[in-house]
């Protein structure tokens, strides 16, 4: 069979998928729907440092190839967290990978080195760019603070991956990329969702309380391996930084067009709300499709895009 492990900067998955901050609850909420094991990493929704209600509903609305989501970072908090969900954590059959929201440097840190040291936690992913809450989270589109920031939450976490979710709202992402890797990341996850509207015509209102949300699904995709592209061979692959990719995965071809602009890893989030096992039938899909194209290593792919101007120009003349 062919070998479909991934290295995150010194953390090994048997595979490349991973499910998507926020799409599946803390631990198990997924598990009589989809193989567990399988997974490559399981990312836990974004837990932050005091409870958080969320936005008021409706928070989330189907639209044309894909959903827009206005949740809120809705989530217990860190100390029922710890009291009530880390116990489920420690019996996942897969890596965790911890989520961490903030509004404050101290929420970031104080956080972060709560969940640190916990066995059950092999890596933390920072949140610095939902698109959807009315009380900040600037981090993510200022490259400046987003450097500051990192640098610091890198101290409290000298000894695990540190992954840095990257927002898609902002001009360059080429540049927050450069300031996240200049912070400390050790790996890059890209993109998260689009600042996005949807409109009820018989109210004539938002059909989002939150007026925006979160455009996600397979609507973003195209724009998502644009973006993927342009960090990976403008920032990552110089600095030697994994990116895991995600918006708009859903069958093992979008994994393998992600793993080819530059991904090593993937993860998974709209399309578990149509088919909650969608991570393990793309491992079987990328498993065929290695063996008919006569590869031996998911990561020999990584990056092998070949782009128009990558290879020398024949002469014009023998």
């Amino acid at each position: 069979m062919p070998d479909l492990s991934v290295d995150l900067a010194g953390l090994r998955l048997s595979n490349p998928t991973m499910t998507c901050s926020g799409t599946c609850g803390y631990a198990f909420e997924y598990a009589d729907f989809m193989d567990m094991s399988k997974l490559g990493a399981f990312v836990t929704k974004s837990i932050t440092r005091e409870y958080r209600p969320g936005n008021e509903p409706s928070r989330i609305v189907e639209v044309r190839a894909g959903m827009l989501n206005a949740i809120g970072l809705a989530n217990v908090g860190l100390k029922r967290f710890l009291d009530e969900k880390v116990p489920d954590l420690r019996k996942m059959p897969c890596p965790v990978i911890v989520n961490v929201a903030g509004h404050s440097f101290d929420d970031y840190v104080e956080t972060v080195a709560a969940v640190q040291g916990l066995d059950c936690v092999a890596a933390i992913e920072l949140n610095v760019s939902c698109p959807n809450v009315k009380d900040g989270l600037t981090f993510g589109t200022h490259p400046g603070r987003l450097k500051e920031l990192t640098a610091e939450v890198k101290k409290a976490i000298p000894h695990k991956p540190l992954i840095v979710k990257l927002s898609p709202n902002v001009e360059d992402i080429t540049v927050t990329a450069k300031a996240a890797i200049e912070g400390g990341a050790d790996v890059l996850s890209l993109v998260n969702t689009f600042t996005a509207m949807a409109i009820d015509v018989y109210k004539r209102r938002p059909r989002l309380a939150n007026v925006t949300g979160g455009l996600s699904g397979p609507a973003i995709k195209p724009i998502a391996l644009h973006l993927v592209s342009r960090v990976y061979r403008t920032v990552a692959k110089p600095a030697k930084v994994p990116i895991i990719g995600m918006g708009g995965v859903q069958y093992w071809q979008d994994a393998v067009e992600f793993v080819l602009a530059g991904a090593s890893a993937v993860a998974v989030g709209t399309a578990l709300f149509v088919d909650p096992a969608t991570p393990n039938r793309i491992c079987e899909g990328l498993s065929e499709y290695l063996i008919k194209m006569k590869i031996d290593r998911l990561s020999d792919l990584v990056g092998t895009l070949q782009m128009p101007g990558d290879q020398p120009k024949a002469a014009p003349y023998p």
